[in-house]
């Protein structure tokens, strides 16, 4: 076993030394991500005891990460990415202590508190996917995305039973003649989300990426290609919305506790972990549509067991499917969508970011249709209605995704 682990990591250190140091931010800031996606929306609700506002704050959040996404390529002609990238992450942190702080919750300060998470989000994502484009190659991302999907399916064991029982712990707990109650736990977790931040910050300095050499990044015509790749875009991010919003919400109807949302999101996770990183150790680019479909069928298996059962049992086995669909899904997804743009960026001869914010564009269009989906269904029919049968209609959807990638897959080959 020893001598194994020795391989992988001799196999580790023989990649760029660009591609180590960002794996190792990643890997920090992936004890971050289970905070933001899961327990940022169960605050929200155990606070307001309304999945619309919830659905409402990602929506905020959204439209923030466009936001932030137009401002990153003015600021790429000034600023090194690297400094924009510790920027995200540090403020991804700083954002989160905002929203503990807000005294009430009403759409206003919500949507505020969302927008600002966003536009943190916005400078983490757009920076992280162009470091990741520029420190790997078509032949190394399998393994790139492999072993970060790794990093992030085991924090999303540790992490959310971690936090799950420390909230369930503390919450009553008596400090210095002060009860802590579960917001008051719930600010602790902040506060060491915010340490995590600052280390992720001072790892990806070790490394030396420049910025992309054309200035010039908004474009509205594009190869063909790419406008499917948009599409794809937008059928994904159709899907994250629920994937951010529905575990909360669903664990907080059928079963009631953080805690609990905790221990589900982690009993499927470690065998998720090792299938991903044997996939991306082994697997070559033209096994990307494969990973790619397995994982799209089983989040439609999921959302229908679901909307079924309706029941502690079926929140469970969706959960379980989610945890394998999101890094299965990832695995496939950005390494098809890098490969598009390293072929359309040589064809076209533009900068690499007009890409990479078209694509956070495509996306945003596909979150906000899953989310307005999902309120027009909560506020016009009701909120049981949305939670069992919306995910099912966003899976289907997501089917469309397939024929999609495989199209994409062979014109860039």
């Amino acid at each position: 076993m020893l001598s194994k682990i020795t391989k992988e990591f001799t196999f580790f250190k023989q990649q760029p030394h660009n591609m180590q140091i960002l794996l190792l931010t990643n890997m920090f800031y992936a004890f971050v991500l289970p905070v933001v996606e899961i327990f940022v929306g169960a605050y929200i609700m155990r606070n307001t005891n309304n999945p619309s506002y919830v659905a409402l704050y990602q929506l905020a959040m959204y439209v923030g990460i466009v936001v932030a996404s137009v401002i990153n390529g003015e600021l790429l002609k000034r600023f090194q990415v690297k400094h924009l990238y510790a920027f995200g992450i540090l403020v991804s942190g700083l954002s989160m202590v905002v929203m503990m702080g807000l005294k009430t919750m009403g759409f206003g300060e919500l949507f505020v508190a969302g927008l600002f998470m966003g536009i943190a989000s916005g400078f983490f994502w757009a920076n992280r996917y162009l470091l990741a484009l520029n420190s790997t190659n078509d032949a190394n991302r399998n393994y790139f995305f492999g072993l970060e999907s790794f990093f992030f399916s085991v924090c999303s064991i540790i992490v959310p039973i971690g936090v799950g029982g420390f909230l369930v712990w503390a919450a009553g707990l008596h400090w210095n003649d002060i009860e802590i109650d579960m917001n008051g736990a719930y600010r602790i977790v902040t506060l060491f989300v915010f340490v995590i931040t600052v280390i992720a910050c001072i790892t990806l300095f070790h490394g030396s990426f420049h910025n992309p050499e054309q200035k010039k990044y908004l474009y509205v015509k594009f190869e063909p290609v790419w406008n499917k790749m948009l599409l794809l875009a937008s059928l994904k991010g159709l899907v994250q919305g629920f994937l951010v919003t529905a575990p909360a919400i669903l664990v907080m109807y059928l079963l009631g506790a953080e805690g609990e949302l905790g221990v589900i999101q982690g009993l499927g996770g470690l065998l998720t972990a090792i299938i991903v990183y044997v996939l991306g150790r082994v697997s070559r680019p033209q096994h990307r549509i494969i990973i790619f479909s397995i994982g799209i069928i089983i989040f439609f298996i999921g959302t229908l067991v679901n909307g079924i059962l309706f029941s502690a049992v079926g929140v469970i086995v969706f959960i379980l499917c989610k945890v394998f669909f999101q890094p299965l899904h990832d695995l496939a997804y950005y390494p098809i969508m890098m490969h598009c743009i390293d072929i359309v960026s040589q064809k076209e001869k533009r900068n690499e970011y007009t890409y990479i914010m078209s694509h956070e564009i495509g996306l945003f269009f596909g979150r906000a249709t899953g989310l307005g989906l999902f309120i027009v269904l909560a506020w016009f029919v009701s909120e049981i209605f949305a939670l069992k049968y919306a995910l099912i209609i966003v899976a289907l959807l997501q089917m469309l995704s397939i024929p999609l990638a495989k199209y994409i897959i062979k014109v860039t080959r």
